[in-house]
């Protein structure tokens, strides 16, 4: 009975280890057949050289911040030297601690995955997932498949183990990992799961990375249903760094009780800063790479082709002119909700029934939903209907995204209430862009008010008819003349009647008496810009605005003088950068280099430059302007007292030279402020959506109270960061000595003097 038992337990030793043996030969045979190619080709050297992934193209400030990416894997990878250390020893001692030690496969946790039948984990290596990560992607369902899909694993470990250092692999390891929210490799995922670059990671937040490795939905710790999860796996990941001493246990314990914390920061193309420059800016390289082939004649794929984009925007200063944006329009639009309360229309005024339907019915058909039911077949009744019945939806308001339900047709008129705005800033000397805010929210409004909308310009452009005068009469901001009613005759320059603008509001001295032009253009007196357009003609005027840098078409009427003309926002930052640039004109630059995903430059920005008028004409223009802001409709820049009831961001205490002009459209519908300083212009619009979309008065809606504080927020702002250096210094005077005359005090006593026993002209009686 013993013999039989001692039999059969033998029987049992020779079996097991047949199966343990016969196991291994099993592996042997398929690694041997796998690098034969028996299961399919092997990667060539060229390609485990040259990996194919999808590589994001980087967009890079000008102070080296990333703003953000195109991609279809939003992948943009670092070299192991970027890596923080205690991300590197959380991967080994997680996922592979005898990562050192082994030439891609590990033969001790193969032998555990094999003994266990492949229950006990440790097979694979960082060397195998980053091969599996390059050369297979999806692994199969099929067991058949994948036991060869393991196979090749193996073989192209031990291929990039022979090609490439252990930090290498190490780097192209994290590089290759998907830790989900468009998060494609450690940069991207630092990034938007912390704010931050990659060595700039605390050992907490390396921990949670490395934690997703192993499968970053279950622990991601983003999503609600995962944290605790993720939480748990962090702490995993402390006791391995514990157990393999690259910290102590006292460490690990303090560790491990930390809450878990992260920054999220998603990357969406409506997500981050300057989203709607990134969007101009990539319709701009989608033209660019067909003009510029690679060196093969391929077109560069700005979602794959991992190209870097060095522009211009300053990541400080577009964040200060967002938070301006935000800042001031959130309250404007405060004042305006309550004022449309008392509106029968709201938001329109001066329309008819049928005219707003008219406008409501056109946002109907311009919206996705309606495209997209066209696209799919859907009749247009049906569509129509669709937009009549309650659904939910997210709709945006300034203080966060509200969730709903709603008629979609309910939603377009909710839409239209909302104010806009648009701010562009840019050095006079270089041309670059340093901040572009082309709305209030890109994920809900689309529409870019920096380079897509043009909109009438109203008294901004009248620097422009004073600086054509001064650069031909040599005329001088002292000269005086009278502000009478001015009449153009018909037929003169084209014109069907006769034309004869008045000045804003009732008093009676309006017309009355003599102003010098720099008191003129402050309080942008029309009858006296009437008569320096008179003086230069039309085309002269529209000659300077265009070698200044206006595109649009002007139409070479005189009531261009008062700003009937539309422009956009891009071409009026432009055009007032000249006069700070001594009358040289820089055109607009975004771009400074791209480069490829190694390095190579193709293609260097360099500025293309062209003289408008005269260095002294404009050191005179800014003389003029600077009046705006000393004594004109700008001067609330100066105040320093409180003013009860102003919309926002009242007083501002600017004592710095300033050279400025505000704007305000017929039935005060476009509001502008443009405002330069010796090293940055900047513009601001602010709007409706449509021209009946306005304040009922001139109050809030003057250029004055729309947009001026916008731009003085941001400046003060931008003041208040000593590292961007901007210019609190006056204007730089031309190298000779201006022949015209500046110093207007001696003429305005004598005007003052003259005036003194006449009704003072109040404010609100000039059109600003």
């Amino acid at each position: 009975m013993t013999k039989k038992k001692t039999t059969s337990f033998k029987k049992y030793i020779r079996w097991f280890w047949g199966i343990i043996i016969g196991g291994f030969l099993s592996v042997l045979l398929l690694f041997i057949l796998a690098s034969w190619g028996v299961f399919g080709p092997l990667p060539t050297f060229e390609e485990l050289e040259n990996p194919e992934s999808n590589l994001a193209t980087e967009i890079i400030s000008s102070d080296g911040k990333t703003l953000g990416t195109y991609a279809k894997e939003n992948r943009t990878p670092i070299q192991f030297k970027d890596l923080p250390e205690n991300l590197v020893q959380a991967l080994v001692a997680t996922e592979d601690e005898r990562f050192y030690e082994h030439s891609g496969i590990d033969f001790r946790g193969l032998a555990r995955a094999v003994s266990k039948f492949g229950k006990g984990g440790g097979a694979s290596t960082v060397t195998q997932q980053l091969a599996k990560n390059l050369f297979t992607k999806q692994a199969s369902s099929n067991t058949v498949k994948r036991i060869l899909q393991k196979a090749k694993e193996w073989v192209v470990a031990i291929k990039l183990e022979r090609q490439y250092t252990k930090e290498e692999i190490i780097a192209m390891y994290l590089n290759t990992q998907g830790f989900l929210f468009r998060a494609s490799g450690i940069r991207s995922a630092s990034r938007i799961y912390f704010g931050k670059e990659p060595k700039d990671l605390k050992i907490e937040e390396s921990a949670i990375l490395v934690a997703m490795l192993k499968n970053p939905r279950q622990y991601n710790p983003n999503r609600e249903i995962s944290k605790k999860k993720s939480f748990n796996r962090r702490n995993v990941v402390f006791a391995q760094m514990a157990k393999k001493g690259y910290i102590t246990e006292q460490e690990k314990d303090s560790l491990q009780k930390l809450p878990l914390k992260i920054n999220f920061t998603p990357e969406s193309h409506s997500d981050g800063y300057a989203t709607y420059f990134r969007e101009y800016l990539r319709d701009y390289l989608k033209s660019w790479v067909k003009k510029n082939p690679k060196p093969n004649g391929e077109t560069y794929n700005i979602y794959r082709d991992g190209l870097k984009i060095y522009v211009t925007i300053d990541s400080r200063m577009q964040k200060y002119a967002e938070e301006a944006v935000t800042e001031h329009i959130s309250n404007l639009q405060d004042y305006f909700f309550t004022e449309q309360k008392k509106n029968k229309t709201a938001p329109f005024y001066d329309l008819e029934d049928e005219q707003i339907e008219m406008i409501l019915t056109r946002a109907m058909k311009n919206s996705d939903r309606w495209r997209e039911m066209k696209r799919n077949g859907v009749p247009e009744k049906e569509i129509k209907a669709s937009f009549k019945r309650k659904t939910r939806m997210k709709i945006f308001s300034h203080k966060g995204d509200i969730d709903t339900l709603m008629t979609p047709a309910d939603s377009i008129r909710y839409y239209k209430y909302f104010l806009h705005s648009g701010l562009l800033s840019m050095e006079p000397q270089t041309g670059h862009i340093k901040a572009w805010v082309g709305g209030i929210n890109n994920k809900h409004f689309k529409y870019d008010h920096v380079k897509q909308g043009k909109r009438q310009v109203g008294s901004t452009f009248k620097p422009f008819v004073y600086a054509t005068a001064i650069n031909q009469l040599k005329l001088s901001p002292c000269d005086t003349y009278p502000i009478s009613l001015y009449t153009i005759p018909k037929g003169k320059y084209g014109i069907p009647k006769a034309w004869t603008p008045k000045n804003s509001g009732d008093n009676p001295m309006r017309y009355k008496g003599t102003m010098s032009l720099k008191k003129a253009l402050a309080n942008s007196v029309n009858t006296m810009s009437a008569r320096m357009i008179d003086m230069v003609g039309p085309q002269n005027v529209i000659r300077l605005a265009q070698a200044a840098g206006v595109e649009n078409k002007i139409p070479p009427g005189p009531s261009i003088a008062l700003g009937s003309v539309e422009l956009t926002l891009y071409e009026m930052v432009s055009a007032y950068g000249m006069f700070a640039n001594k009358g040289l004109r820089v055109e607009p630059m975004m771009i400074t280099r791209i480069e490829d995903k190694n390095g190579t430059v193709l293609m260097q920005s360099t500025p293309k430059t062209q003289e408008v008028l005269s260095e002294e004409s404009a050191y005179v223009v800014l003389n003029l302007l600077e009046g705006v802001t000393t004594g004109g409709s700008g001067i609330r820049l100066r105040t320093t007292s409180p003013r009860p009831g102003y919309v926002t961001g009242y007083p501002y205490g600017f004592n710095n030279p300033i050279a400025g002009k505000t704007g305000t459209t017929q039935n005060h519908t476009d509001g502008w402020f443009m405002g330069v300083v010796p090293n940055l212009a900047t513009g601001v619009w602010t709007g409706g959506e449509d021209r009946a979309i306005h304040f009922e008065k001139i109050g809030k809606g003057q250029g004055a109270s729309m947009s001026l504080p916008t731009w003085a927020i941001f400046m003060r702002k931008c003041y208040n960061d000593p590292s961007l250096n901007i210019s609190k210094e006056a204007f730089e005077k031309p190298e000779k000595e201006v022949s015209i005359r500046l110093d207007c005090n001696t003429v305005e006593k004598k005007i003052d003097e003259k005036e003194e026993k006449k009704p003072e002209i109040k404010k609100g009686d000039i059109d600003f």
